[in-house]
C-alpha cells in the first residue's frame, strides 16, 4: 500500500485574537515539509484545492511545481481538482506541465467539490455541479490522451482539432474520482475505467464502504475484470504515541477543534467522541499496533491500495512531529509490506534538470 499526506492549507482566524497567519507561512511550510515526508518514507504529497475564505489553496499546480523541484520521489497528487469550477483546457495544460517537469510524477484527484461558497465565485450553483463535472471530465480524459481534440459541450465553447501542450509525460496521466456523498462519482468511475478515491474524512466507515461496493458493482456492470479495479482511500487523523492513551489525549484538542469548525459552518456531528470516531470513523490513533490493526480494518472494508493520512499536524509541533516519525519507523513499512499495491514501482524519472 502507499501512502500520502494531504494538505488543504486552511487558514483559520485564531479564536483568541481573531487574527490569521500569513499566507507566507502557511504556504511556506508545505513547501518545506514535503521533502521530509519524503525522506521519512512517505510515497507522495497531495495538496486540496479551495477556493474559500479560510484557506490558501487556490493554486495546486504552482505549489506543486515547486515541491517537485524539491523531491525526486515523490507522486504529487491534487487534493482535489475541483473540476466543475474549472476549464479543462486549463487543467490539462496546467498538470501536464507539471507532469513535465516533474518527470512524470502527477496524481489527479477530481471532485464535484462541496462548497456553495466556491461555486459562487465562479457564478455557478451547486444545481449543475455533477454535470459539470462529468462534462469536464470527458473533455479532460480526451485532452490528456489525445491531440487534435474536436469537441462541443454545454459549459465551454467548442474546440476543433486542439492539442494542450505541452504533452504529459506519462500516457496518460492517471485520474481518480474523488467519491464521498453520491453514486454520480461511482458511476463515473467505473463508467471510464478509473480508479476511485473515497474521502473517508467526516463520516462512519459504512457510509463510504457503501460507495466503494457500489463502485465495485458498477464497474462489473460495466463489464471490467473485478480484479482490476482500483481504489484509494483518505482518513480524518492520525496521531501515533507508544502509550495508547496518550495517544489519544495528545489527539483530542485537534479532534474537537475540528468539531468546533465543523458546527460553526452548520455541518451535524457523526461521533459522539473522540473515542467513538475511533472505533467506527477514519481517525487512526492509538499505539503502533492499534493504528495497524486500524489499517487493517479499514483495508479489510475497502480492499484499497492507497491511503491518504490527514490531520497529521505541523512538523513544527514536537509532539505531532513525534507522532510522524514514530508512523514512519513503526507502522509505515509493516503496512508498505502487508498490502501490495499496483500503482507504481520504484523511483519516479525525477524532476526537470535545471
Amino acid at each position: 500500500m502507499k501512502f500520502f499526506v494531504v494538505r488543504l492549507l486552511t487558514n483559520t482566524p485564531d479564536p483568541v485574537t481573531g487574527a490569521r497567519a500569513s499566507a507566507a507561512t502557511v504556504l511556506g511550510e508545505a513547501l518545506r515539509e514535503a521533502p521530509v515526508f519524503e525522506d521519512l518514507g512517505f510515497d507522495a504529497y497531495a495538496i486540496g484545492e479551495h477556493h474559500i475564505h479560510d484557506a490558501e489553496a487556490s493554486s495546486p499546480p504552482v505549489l506543486l511545481a515547486h515541491i517537485a523541484a524539491r523531491t525526486t520521489r515523490l507522486r504529487l497528487f491534487t487534493g482535489v481538482t475541483v473540476l466543475p469550477l474549472l476549464d479543462p483546457v486549463r487543467v490539462a495544460e496546467d498538470y501536464a506541465t507539471l507532469d513535465v517537469v516533474s518527470g512524470g510524477r502527477v496524481e489527479i484527484i477530481i471532485g464535484k467539490g462541496n462548497t456553495e461558497e466556491q461555486s459562487r465565485v465562479f457564478g455557478y450553483t451547486n444545481d449543475d455541479q455533477w454535470d459539470r463535472n462529468a462534462e469536464k471530465y470527458e473533455l479532460l480524459r480526451r485532452l490528456l490522451r489525445e491531440e487534435d481534440v474536436t469537441w462541443e459541450g454545454r459549459y465551454r465553447p467548442p474546440l476543433e482539432r486542439f492539442t494542450s501542450r505541452p504533452r504529459p509525460v506519462q500516457d496518460p496521466i492517471r485520474i481518480w474520482h474523488g467519491s464521498a456523498t453520491s453514486t454520480r462519482s461511482t458511476e463515473l468511475a467505473a463508467k471510464w475505467g478509473d480508479p476511485l478515491f473515497s474521502a473517508n474524512v467526516s463520516g462512519p466507515l459504512e457510509q463510504y464502504r457503501a460507495l466503494v461496493d457500489d463502485y465495485r458493482a458498477r464497474w462489473v456492470a460495466h463489464g471490467r475484470d473485478p480484479a482490476a479495479a482500483l481504489v484509494g482511500a483518505g482518513s480524518a487523523g492520525l496521531h501515533v504515541h507508544t502509550d495508547s492513551q496518550r495517544a489519544i489525549e495528545e489527539f483530542r484538542p485537534s479532534y474537537e477543534a475540528f468539531q468546533a469548525y465543523a458546527r460553526a459552518n452548520g455541518l451535524p456531528p457523526q461521533f459522539s467522541s473522540l473515542e467513538d470516531a475511533i472505533a467506527r470513523g477514519s481517525y487512526f490513533v492509538g499505539s503502533p499496533q492499534q493504528v495497524l490493526e486500524q489499517f487493517h480494518r479499514y483495508h479489510d472494508a475497502f480492499g484499497h491500495e492507497i491511503q491518504h493520512v490527514g490531520n497529521i499536524g505541523s512538523l513544527d509541533d514536537p509532539v505531532r512531529r513525534r507522532s510522524i516519525e514514530l508512523f514512519a519507523a513503526e507502522v509505515l513499512p509493516v503496512l508498505h509490506d502487508a498490502f501490495p499495491d499496483r500503482l507504481w514501482d520504484g523511483p519516479s524519472a525525477g524532476a526537470l534538470a535545471a
